[in-house]
């Protein structure tokens, strides 16, 4: 059971492959010197032999038997390092010349190498010799003397075969070092998920201050945490948000219901206790609806509708959809932009967002005041709302496209506290961003959209959705327009409000 869960352990894996590694580059290494030493070796003495039969042969066809025998015993007189090996029989294998007694019974065939025990000056010794055949049926044994050769050889591979246990055992020692490391790294992480997963979520991987990969693997598991735990806060806080938004038009929808059961007396009395109990029905359906949309929104579900738009027109029909109720209250709703403003995304929802900037701007502007629809292209899209309400300030800018989220400006208008939820996430879904800044006096609302790109492949664009954009109604629409529209977005206004 221990052996198998320590051959499962990543750790150990790690620390395996790590000595296998260092064994097999040891191993490399060691082959590599004796094939350089040792082969060395082998290498001068067979080159040694080679030239030393070539030069006797030569001396043979110049001259014959004599003069190879002189050839022999000048060269055995010569030889400082008093390790050449020469014989010289005649057919019937008896010596002519040479420094060895008797021909090695062992040497047999001309041609393969030979290594063998040999006695000279009375001591054995090791020799590589080979056979050469002569004319006349005599035979020519030409040798090296090895033994000193073959010393050093046996004391390099000694060497290198201990230098390789030595290296095993260094990457031993080493996979355990690595493995402890591991371990020790990944027990901070597992713990940290352990403490998560039990409800602590103030836990987080500590870092070792080096800033190796290790650290930057602890420091995005902590960004991770804590956008997790801002995630589960906006979860709590939405949850308790609906209930409180949602707790006084359900009692108030049944208690008009309970009171119309008890004390209608007429028909008409019933139908007017049951329209009001619809209307704020339709509130909550709308909180609903707009809580929906966000999360398909921020889901990135809708990204198969994209295409490439023109914003122009757009906002043309929106400022067309609110220019009744902002001359209702004496509001001048102007718009700016060029002849073309290009974007690419998703129609319907670029004119949702818009829709909802003017819709905040109209609701909390002054009456008799100015509100004003502009865009501008650059390296972006700007498409702006500017009014002149109360603004939010500047502490409160941050929280104010959090859903439900609703500034001191708002407590008295209507509205639910969503509608810059919906715009921020329309546009993070484009790869753009909402900027909230202060207008004197007012809010400057700036909706921020990418070029489209112009290499983009055609095929790449999906077709928009045929039909209708959905629009917010004006605040004045009545309960059959908020039936057959979008519901109406009782929002979050740039005043900080709902």
């Amino acid at each position: 059971m221990i052996g198998r869960q320590l051959f499962r352990s990543a750790g150990f894996r790690f620390g395996a492959i790590y000595a296998l590694l260092l064994a097999i580059s040891a191993t490399a290494l060691a082959l590599f010197l004796w094939w350089a030493t040792a082969g060395l070796l082998d290498r001068q003495t067979e080159a040694a032999i080679n030239a030393d039969a070539q030069g006797l042969a030569e001396r043979w066809a110049d001259g014959g038997l004599p003069a190879l025998v002189l050839t022999i015993q000048d060269r055995l007189a010569q030889n400082i390092d008093d390790d050449a090996i020469y014989l010289l029989v005649d057919p019937n294998m008896k010596p002519i010349a040479g420094n060895l007694a008797t021909w090695p019974q062992s040497v047999t065939e001309a041609g393969p190498w030979y290594g063998l025990p040999v006695m000279r000056a009375g001591m054995k010794s090791l020799a590589n010799v080979q056979r050469y055949e002569l004319p006349g049926g005599f035979h020519l044994l030409i040798g090296r003397d090895v033994q000193v050769r073959s010393q050093l050889r046996t004391l390099l591979t000694d060497a290198l075969l201990w230098a390789v246990v030595v290296v095993l055992l260094m990457a031993t020692a080493g996979a355990l070092v690595v493995r402890s490391l591991f371990r020790r790294t990944l027990a901070n992480v597992s713990a940290t998920a352990t403490a998560i997963a039990g409800g602590d979520f103030a836990q987080r991987v500590k870092l070792t201050g080096r800033g190796d990969e290790f650290d930057q693997v602890a420091e995005v598991i902590n960004d991770m945490l804590d956008r997790i735990g801002r995630l589960m806060d906006g979860v709590r806080q939405v949850s308790n948000a609906i209930a409180h938004d949602l707790r006084t038009p359900i009692t108030r929808a049944r208690t008009r219901l309970e009171d119309a059961a008890l004390h209608a007396e007429t028909p008409d009395d019933l139908r007017a206790a049951i329209e009001r109990a619809t209307l704020d029905l339709d509130g909550i359906v709308a909180v609903f609806q707009a809580l929906l949309r966000i999360a398909e929104i921020e889901a990135g579900s809708r990204r198969s509708s994209f295409a490439r738009l023109d914003i122009a027109p757009l906002m043309a029909e929106v400022a067309d959809l609110y220019d009744a109720v902002a001359e209702d209250r004496g509001i001048v709703l102007t718009v700016g932009s060029p002849d073309a403003v290009p974007a690419y995304g998703d129609k319907a929802m670029i004119q949702q967002a818009i829709a909802n900037l003017v819709d905040n701007a109209v609701k909390f502007s002054p009456d008799n005041g100015t509100v004003r629809l502009s865009a501008s292209v650059s390296s972006m899209v700007f498409v702006a709302v500017s009014d002149e309400g109360p603004g939010i300030g500047i502490e409160e800018r941050e929280k104010a496209t959090d859903r439900f989220y609703r500034g001191e400006a708002a407590r008295s208008t209507p509205g639910s506290g969503l509608g810059l939820s919906l715009v921020l996430a329309v546009a993070h879904l484009h790869g753009g961003d909402l900027r909230l800044e202060d207008n004197r006096p007012g809010l400057r609302a700036v909706l921020v959209l990418p070029l489209p790109e112009d290499d983009e492949p055609a095929g790449s664009r999906a077709k928009t959705r045929q039909g209708s954009v959905l629009l917010p109604p004006p605040p004045s629409a009545t309960p059959a327009q908020r039936n057959t529209i979008l519901p109406p977005n009782k929002k979050t206004a740039p005043g900080g409000a709902a």
